[in-house]
């Protein structure tokens, strides 16, 4: 059961290793770009790729699913990023259980955006960790876990790679121990818990108030998608795909602009610098800050984020 990209690891690992994945369930295909194309997940497009039954429930609830599960039989249900609740009757019915892989080290990040919020909060490392599923939220007892650096170049995206390939070690890891007996389930202990909150755009928002640390972490956090942003004078959005920062003191107006060049686009922050390397101006697609600077869309003196 999963839906997006980060589900794509654990399900080839499994069905590259020989297992006999009997259905694969995801979410709806959902309309995309401009023209609003129907499109199917990732997962429903590696799946029918490779001959295995694909199942796309609208819900899951009032035992809705029953049937197919029935059906099925699975003896272990493998959750990744799935995006739906599963009901009781769904966890309680493979004989090894629901295991979900989730995409930090529990308790940390409980929630949907685990791997953007370690970034943003400037997690030096981060990792996967496989549970039983229980009816909380990310609660259910840890099996194993695999720990995984965050480097100051990585972004969202990196990450995320990162941590899908540590998932399909894990999984892999996770189902041999359960075959043979051999998992030791711990609980996870909630007064450590953090939650990892859906991202809303108003976070996404840069304010240079902040320190030019922080924002680079936020940056790199939310990048390629859904990315951070701030406003040009004109009023039009820049989305900021890749920056980076520089200490400095007394840099003047925060959102300032006090240089600008082919190297970067250098703008005001608490105890910094955010020097913007790739952005995308509204309409537009994505430009090097020499680029930006040619067209002069950004230059020396001009005030972001106002």
């Amino acid at each position: 059961m999963g839906t997006p990209d980060f589900a794509l690891f654990s399900l080839d690992a499994l069905v590259k290793s020989g297992e006999d994945v009997v259905g694969v369930v995801t979410q709806p295909d959902k309309p995309k770009g401009r023209g609003l194309t129907l499109t199917p997940p990732p997962v429903k497009a590696y799946a029918i790729e490779h001959g295995i039954e694909v199942y796309q429930p609208t819900t899951l609830k009032d035992g809705a699913f029953l049937e197919t599960l029935q059906a099925l039989d699975p003896e272990m249900i493998v959750v990744v990023a799935y995006g739906k609740i599963l009901p009781k009757y769904v966890l309680d019915y493979p004989k090894y259980g629901c295991i979900n892989i989730h995409g930090s080290l529990l308790p940390k990040y409980r929630g949907a955006a685990p791997m953007q919020r370690a970034i943003m909060d400037g997690e030096k490392v981060s990792g996967v960790t496989s549970m039983y599923m229980a009816e909380g939220l990310d609660t259910g007892d840890m099996l194993i876990k695999e720990e995984v650096e965050i480097s100051e170049d990585d972004n969202f995206e990196t990450v995320h790679d990162k941590l899908g390939e540590a998932g399909a070690r894990v999984i892999l890891l996770t189902v041999e121990a359960a075959k043979s007996g051999t998992l030791k389930p711990e609980k996870q202990d909630d007064s450590l818990s953090t939650y990892a909150a859906k991202i809303e755009k108003a976070e996404c928002l840069v304010d240079f108030s902040m320190d030019a640390h922080t924002i680079h972490n936020h940056i790199r956090g939310l990048s390629p998608f859904p990315l951070a942003f701030t406003y040009l004078p004109n009023g039009k959005m820049l989305k900021i795909v890749r920056a980076h920062f520089e200490s400095a003191k007394d840099t003047g107006e925060y959102g300032k602009v006090i240089r600008a060049d082919k190297n970067g686009i250098a703008v005001a922050a608490k105890d910094g610098l955010v020097v913007i390397e790739v952005a995308t101006p509204e309409g537009k697609k994505a430009q090097s800050a020499g680029d930006l600077v040619n067209g002069r869309q950004i230059s020396v003196g001009d005030l972001l984020g106002k």
